[in-house]
C-alpha cells in the first residue's frame, strides 16, 4: 500500500484509487497545498514552495516523525515539476535494484525525462550503499528525495548530506489532525460516532501521526455503533498506540537529555514526565538509574550529599523489588534530585584539578609531607618540619601542602546553597587561620 504519510514500504501508486482502498489512501492529497501541518515547507515562503515556484528541484532529505507526510510530499513534488517518480524502500531494495533504477533514469534523461528517486527509510542503507547515490546525484541522472525518521546527522554520510537539503517535517498538531478527521467525515458523508471528549482523546492518541489517526477513524466507521462513544468506550474499542521510542536511536538520547535538564532546572513535574515517558516506552530502568546517580554527583554534589545516597539506594531497591514495585524507588530518587539544592562545584573542581595534574604531573610534593621510612630519606629532609594537625590549636596547622614550584590553586569553590554553604564557611575560616599563621 502506498501510504498517505510516507513511512511504510512504498510501491508505485495506481492512476485511480479503488473504493475499497484504505481510508488513508483515499484521502491522499492531490496538491501540495492540501498537505496538512507542513505549511512551513509547502507554503509560498517555504523551501518546497519556492522550489515548485521556480520549477527547479534540488535533492532533499525529508526528516520527520512517522505519519507526517513524507511520501505524499515527494509524490506531489514530482507532479509539480513534471518529473518521473520512482519510489523504492531501503528495507526491501539492494544495490542491484538501484543499478537498474540508475540505468533506466539515464535512458529517460536522454529522452528529456528527469527522474525523481524517492528512497523511503534511507537511513537503512549502509554507508557504502549511500555513497552509491553520489555520482548519479552529481551528474543529474536523478534528483534524490530521501525520507527518514532518524536524525540525518547520525545516520547519513556527510558526503550525501552535503549534496542534499535537509527539510524537517513537524509532528502534526491537534489542528492538523482535526482537519484530517473532517476530511474523513466529508468523504464518508457522516460524522465519527464519538462525543467531543472522545474526539479529543482520539486526536491525542495519535501522537502527531496522521496515518495512525485515519486508520483509527476507519475502524470507527467500519463498525456499528448505536450511540456516540465517550472516552472510555473509545478506549475499549481501539487499541492503544505505543509511544515511539527506539532505545538505540535519537529519541532515546532526546528523552534522557530532557530528564537530566529538567532535574537540573529543579522542575520535579517535568522530570517525572520524562521519566515516565522512558519507562512506559520500555527503557531499561537501570539505564535511567545510572543517569540519576550521575546527576546526583554532577549537578548536586555537596550541596546535598544525601542525593547520591538516595540515588544508590534507589538502585538497590530496584534490584531487590524489580518492576513494577521498584519503579517507585526510581520516582523517589528522581523527585529528591529535582528538589535538592543544586551545585556543579565538585564537577567543575574535578575538571580543573585534572587539567592542572596533566600540566604539572611531575612536580614533587613538599618534603615536609613526605613519609620517611628509611634513614636516607630522613637525612635528605623527608618529613622534616611536618605539623600534626590534631596537635595544633583548632586542629589546624596551616601548613603548605603544594609543590614548591606551584602556587596554591582554587579548584573547588562551594556555592552558598544547601550543605555547601556550611562548607564554604569552613573553608573561609581555615583561610583566615592560615593567613594568621603565615604572618
Amino acid at each position: 500500500m502506498a501510504d498517505l504519510f510516507g513511512d511504510d514500504p512504498v510501491q508505485p501508486s495506481s492512476p485511480t484509487t479503488a473504493e475499497n482502498a484504505p481510508l488513508a489512501d483515499r484521502l491522499r492529497p492531490a496538491r501540495l497545498e492540501d498537505v496538512v501541518g507542513q505549511e512551513h515547507l509547502t507554503g509560498p515562503d517555504g523551501a518546497i514552495g519556492r522550489m515548485v515556484a521556480a520549477g527547479k528541484l534540488s535533492s532533499i532529505i525529508l526528516w520527520g516523525p512517522p505519519g507526517t507526510g513524507k511520501t505524499t510530499i515527494a509524490r506531489l513534488l514530482a507532479d509539480a515539476v513534471g518529473m518521473r517518480f520512482v519510489p523504492v524502500s531501503a528495507v526491501f531494495s539492494g544495490v542491484a535494484d538501484l543499478k537498474k533504477i540508475f540505468a533506466a533514469a539515464r535512458e529517460h534523461a536522454r529522452l528529456g525525462q528527469r527522474t525523481l528517486l524517492f528512497v523511503d527509510e534511507i537511513h537503512r542503507f549502509n554507508r557504502s550503499q549511500q555513497d552509491g547515490f553520489l555520482p548519479y546525484v552529481e551528474d543529474g541522472t536523478i534528483t534524490l528525495i530521501g525520507a527518514t525518521t532518524e536524525n540525518p546527522s547520525f545516520e547519513l554520510n556527510a558526503a550525501l548530506l552535503s549534496r542534499a537539503q535537509v527539510l524537517i517535517l513537524r509532528r502534526l498538531d491537534a489542528a492538523a489532525l482535526e482537519r484530517l478527521l473532517e476530511r474523513a467525515e466529508a468523504l464518508m458523508d457522516r460524522p465519527l460516532p464519538v462525543d467531543a471528549a472522545a474526539r479529543e482523546a482520539l486526536i491525542a492518541s495519535a501522537d502527531g501521526d496522521g496515518r495512525f489517526l485515519l486508520n483509527q477513524a476507519e475502524t470507527l466507521f467500519s463498525v456499528r455503533i448505536d450511540a456516540p462513544l465517550d472516552p472510555a468506550g473509545l478506549s475499549a474499542l481501539l487499541h492503544r498506540r505505543m509511544a515511539v521510542y527506539d532505545k538505540d536511536r535519537e529519541g532515546h538520547y532526546n528523552l534522557i537529555s530532557a530528564l537530566h535538564k529538567s532535574l537540573r532546572g529543579s522542575d520535579p513535574q517535568a522530570a517525572l514526565y520524562y521519566l515516565a515517558r522512558m519507562l512506559v516506552a520500555g527503557e531499561e530502568p537501570l539505564y535511567v538509574l545510572r543517569r540519576i546517580v550521575r546527576f546526583a554527583v554532577e549537578d548536586i554534589g555537596l550541596a546535598d550529599p544525601q542525593a547520591l545516597v538516595q540515588a544508590l539506594a534507589a538502585k538497590d531497591a530496584y534490584d531487590f523489588l524489580g518492576s513494577p514495585e521498584g519503579e517507585l524507588a526510581i520516582v523517589q530518587a528522581c523527585l529528591y534530585c529535582a528538589t535538592a539544592p543544586k551545585s556543579n562545584a565538585a564537577y567543575a573542581a574535578q575538571k580543573a584539578s585534572w587539567k592542572a595534574a596533566r600540566e604539572t604531573g611531575s612536580l614533587m610534593p613538599p618534603p615536609n609531607i613526605l613519609n620517611a621510612p628509611t634513614k636516607l630519606m630522613k637525612q635528605i629532609g623527608y618529613g622534616e618540619g611536618y605539623s600534626y594537625d590534631h596537635d595544633a590549636p583548632e586542629g589546624f596547622s596551616g601548613d603548605n601542602y603544594w609543590p614548591e614550584e606551584m602556587t596554591p590553586q582554587v579548584f573547588y569553590a562551594p556555592t552558598d546553597r544547601g550543605f555547601e554553604k556550611r562548607i564554604a564557611e569552613r573553608i573561609a575560616w581555615w583561610d583566615e587561620l592560615r593567613k594568621g599563621k603565615n604572618k
